[in-house]
């Protein structure tokens, strides 16, 4: 795969250090690469857009998914995994996944992070939608994702890792053969660098989270604007099935004309018995799923959309009144604060709820060692396509994906830089041409950005409505493409301008795979196209961005991944 040759509009580094591996992203997938390599002897940095801490694992509030309890196997959660990623799943991604999980999150616990539980002392359990056992280990009730980020970052800072906090990473460096060799990022704000530098690596992880904001609702937090895939993209590298964006059933309804980051009121709120209802009281998923309330996500978002046109709603309701104050302030007080700083007392009354944007099933294709198919760039987590997750992500899958394939990621390039020698040179970055250049979008294009993308690619699509998408997407990138092309000009470089230019990006891709994909299934669910048709799309849609800043799209063969380029040359 050989690189586009484009990149952001930005001024020249300004500083840089060098290091073995730079890891982008601070969540569970970052953190557990970092420590992993920095354990190994590389030495190691972590360049993140936050704080250590602000990332979108600590948002996550139902727990992590792992077969360890009594009488449950890996063998189960595969099967349950499957059936939520309605046959596009890699099953040897899976079942590496529920293979290594148990273990992993056993290296977790004693990496500092604490789990509830039961009366005995173990692990408590408990149960959310799309699993057939309890299997979902969580922490503070409702505060899995806090104190998994808090155990990380307490080990990063305890080991001293070389962190880079409040930097928005820009692109990929490369050397003269192709290879990554490192990253260029904006430092925003005082600290020990400043304005944009670089850090020279030859490994670069990719673990920079979602892209949530690239719709007006969601549950991720500001800074998920697809950085990552959009570096991906303008590297060369390919991404897969990012169409299959899954809409949380219920977040906390807070009105129509509501954006950026709502409230989440966690899966695991159904898992206990809450039921979903409408204004009525009437539980409209009864008999729409053997598992009703606790179906995939994918099912209950629809149940709940199709419910809400059927009587012309806003919203439908969670009711768990049934649980006592007592039941709530233990199991759940991280939602049921939410709700009251809302207005709405979850213990007296039911719950106002609607889908909104949660997670990317898709993101950069890789193998089952994290690798992309540009040498030396490695992608975990949300960010990555792995095959894990197929065309909808089962509950709590994702901590667990983060944390084996992060694993994963770091023995690999260990095992790599101990055959080549354990500090061997770092690559000299080749120059960028000057030419082609990504032209930066105007801040305000990112609300346009967004409101196109709920009308037209949100939980509900159709032939049209995609068509507008794609229409009003393509206009802001030639507005802006022109204005370059013609007389130099683009907007000015910055975080806004830099976050709007990824996020026109990687709309562009989810749209266009989108409007390839004529069939339901998972989560991409096509009015018009109502049926899954496992005969003609029982396959990946894989994207790449061409030198001319066009999409060159294309279809797998089978649901299976097909290898990247660097594993077919070890073959």
């Amino acid at each position: 795969m050989t690189s586009t040759g484009i990149r952001l509009h930005a001024p020249a580094p300004g500083w840089s250090i060098s290091a073995d591996v730079v890891v982008v992203g601070s969540g569970v997938a970052g953190l557990t690469a970092a420590l992993r390599c920095e354990a190994a002897g590389l030495t190691t940095v972590v360049v993140t857009k936050a704080r250590l801490d602000d990332g979108s694992t600590r948002w996550a509030q139902g727990g992590i998914a792992a077969a360890l309890g009594e009488g449950d196997t890996p063998e189960q959660h595969l099967d349950d995994t499957l059936v939520a990623g309605a046959g596009l799943c890699d099953e040897g991604a899976v079942r590496l996944l529920v293979t290594e999980g148990p273990d992993a999150v056993r290296r977790l616990i004693s990496t500092g992070a604490h789990f509830d539980t039961d009366d005995d002392g173990g692990i408590q359990l408990t149960r959310e939608g799309g699993h057939h056992r309890r299997r979902i280990a969580h922490a503070g009730g409702d505060a899995t994702g806090a104190e998994i980020s808090r155990a990380l970052v307490d080990a990063v800072r305890a080991r001293g890792l070389r962190t880079v906090e409040n930097a928005l990473v820009l692109d990929l460096l490369t050397d003269a053969e192709g290879r990554a060799a490192g990253v260029t990022l904006h430092v925003m704000g005082e600290g020990q660098h400043d304005g944009v530098g670089a850090v020279h690596a030859p490994a670069v992880v990719l673990a920079t989270g979602g892209m949530g904001q690239v719709y007006s609702a969601t549950t991720n937090p500001s800074v998920s604007t697809g950085d990552g895939v959009a570096l991906a993209l303008r590297a060369g590298a390919e991404v897969s099935d990012l169409e299959f964006v899954q809409f949380h059933p219920t977040v906390l309804f807070l009105g129509t004309d509501a954006e950026g980051q709502q409230p989440l009121v966690s899966e695991a709120v159904r898992g206990e018995g809450a039921h979903l209802v409408d204004a009525d009281g009437v539980r409209f998923m009864l008999g729409q799923h053997e598992l009703a309330e606790l179906a995939p996500r994918d099912i209950v978002a629809k149940g709940i959309m199709r419910r809400m046109q059927e009587q012309d709603a806003e919203h439908m309701f969670l009711d768990a009144r049934h649980f006592g104050a007592a039941m709530w302030e233990h199991r759940f007080p991280t939602i049921l604060a939410a709700c009251r700083a809302h207005g709405i007392d979850p213990i007296t009354q039911p719950v106002p709820v609607a889908p909104a944007a949660h997670y990317a099933s898709g993101g950069v294709r890789t193998d089952s060692h994290g690798r992309t198919t540009v040498p030396g760039l490695y992608a975990c987590g949300e960010v990555a396509c792995t095959g894990v997750h197929g065309a909808n992500r089962l509950a709590s899958n994702s901590l667990l994906e983060g944390l084996v394939y992060a694993e994963r990621i770091a023995a690999d390039i260990a095992d790599h830089r101990a055959a080549d020698g354990l500090h061997a040179r770092v690559p000299a970055p080749v120059e960028h041409p000057a030419t082609p250049a990504h032209p930066l979008l105007a801040p305000e294009a990112r609300f346009a950005i967004q409101r196109t993308m709920t009308e037209g690619a949100g939980v509900l699509r159709s032939e049209q409505s995609l068509e507008k998408a794609a229409d009003q997407l393509q206009r802001l990138h030639t507005e802006a493409r022109d204005a370059l092309d013609e007389n130099g000009k683009t907007a000015e470089p910055g975080v806004d301008t830099w976050e709007a230019t990824n996020l026109l990006c990687v709309a562009r891709v989810l749209v266009a795979a989108a409007r390839l994909r004529e069939e339901t299934r998972g989560c991409h669910w096509r009015e018009d196209r109502a049926e899954r048709d496992d005969a003609n799309w029982r396959r990946h849609i894989v994207v790449r961005l061409n030198p001319d800043r066009t999409l060159a799209v294309r279809t797998t063969d089978t649901a299976d991944f097909p290898p990247t380029r660097q594993h077919q040359q070890e073959q």
